[in-house]
C-alpha cells in the first residue's frame, strides 16, 4: 500500500463541506471571545504541547489573563501561543469555535500594569495570580456549524 493510499482516508477535513458550516468574520469572532467565560491556552512546555483553561478578557483587541508564577507564565511569556474558545447554542443547534494565535507578553511595564490592574479580571482559583499576560493577535479565525443529529430547541428563548 502506498503512502497516498494510507493518507487518502486520513483527510481530517473530509466531512468539512462548505454546507456544514461557515467562517465567522473577525468582528463575530471577537464578540464570541468577549462573551466566553473561559478559554484554553495552548503552549509548548519542554518541547511538547500543553493546554491550560483560563478565564480572560478582551482588551484593546487583545486577550488578557492572570496567572501565578510557574509553567503557564514561563511557557507563554515571549512565545507564540494559541487561545481557543467554543460554545454550543441549543436554540439553533449550532456550535462555534474561535482560535487566536499570537505572541503572549508578560505585562510588566508600570503604565501597562496600571491599565490591566483596573480590568474586571478576577482569578477563579483562590491562590494569588499577580501576573498578567497579554496575547496580541496575529490571526483570529472562527467557525460556526450545525451539530449533526441535533434539532433546534423547542423551548422559547428567555426574555
Amino acid at each position: 500500500m502506498s503512502n497516498d493510499d494510507v493518507n487518502a482516508g486520513d483527510d481530517v477535513n473530509a466531512g468539512d463541506e462548505p454546507t456544514s458550516g461557515f467562517e465567522l468574520t473577525s468582528t463575530e469572532s471577537w464578540t464570541l471571545l468577549r462573551e466566553a467565560e473561559v478559554g484554553r491556552l495552548a503552549v509548548i512546555v519542554d518541547g511538547r504541547p500543553d493546554i491550560f483553561p483560563v478565564n480572560h478578557l478582551v482588551d484593546h483587541g487583545s486577550l488578557v489573563f492572570r496567572t501565578a508564577a510557574g509553567t503557564k507564565l514561563a511557557a507563554a511569556s515571549g512565545h507564540q501561543v494559541a487561545f481557543e474558545v467554543d460554545g454550543y447554542d441549543a436554540e439553533t443547534a449550532s456550535a462555534w469555535s474561535v482560535v487566536v494565535k499570537g505572541e503572549a507578553q508578560h505585562v510588566n511595564r508600570l503604565y501597562d500594569m496600571l491599565e490591566v490592574i483596573e480590568l474586571p479580571l478576577f482569578p477563579w482559583h483562590a491562590s494569588p495570580k499577580p501576573h498578567f499576560i497579554r496575547i496580541t493577535a496575529d490571526t483570529i479565525t472562527g467557525r460556526r456549524f450545525e451539530v449533526a443529529g441535533r434539532t433546534r430547541s423547542a423551548v422559547p428563548p428567555a426574555e
